[in-house]
């Protein structure tokens, strides 16, 4: 079994901490609305990683948006999804084994970046702010 490696980012470890440790019925926001943890394995270290992001749904799917503030560079958790697709998302006291994959299909992406940026319209701005594209991925049940 794989070890949990906390975010070296120390607004992530925390936020992880608060929101796990209280089975999901605190720090169930970030940046005044609401996320979800998202459980993946890291494509350099094999260990468990965790990282909050922005909850964005779309029918019993969730959208994962890789803007990392609208930086030039991916976030991490990017690489670890393309590289290992089962995670476990924590919305709340619910968690559900899932299985992402990243949206690159014109149609469906565009429908999907719109949802998500009525969600949180930062997006919108991340996106501008990079020349990169921003990765999309949805995860849906197994």
């Amino acid at each position: 079994m794989a070890e949990y490696i906390p975010s070296a980012l120390d607004w992530v470890r925390e936020q992880v901490e608060l929101y796990e440790g209280s089975g999901g019925t605190e720090g169930t926001l970030r940046k005044g609305v609401p996320c979800i943890i998202v459980t993946h394995i890291g494509v350099k270290t094999g260990g468990i990683r965790k990282i909050p992001l922005i909850r964005v749904t779309v029918d019993k799917s969730y959208v994962l948006i890789g803007s990392y503030a609208g930086s030039p560079k991916h976030p991490v958790w990017v690489y670890n999804l393309r590289a290992n697709p089962d995670v476990e998302i924590r919305d709340g006291t619910e968690v559900f084994k899932m299985r992402v994959r990243e949206v690159v299909n014109d149609p469906e992406r565009q429908r999907l970046w719109d949802i998500s940026g009525k969600a949180f319209p930062p997006y919108i701005e991340y996106q501008e702010k990079t020349s990169r594209q921003i990765p999309i991925f949805i995860a849906e049940l197994v």
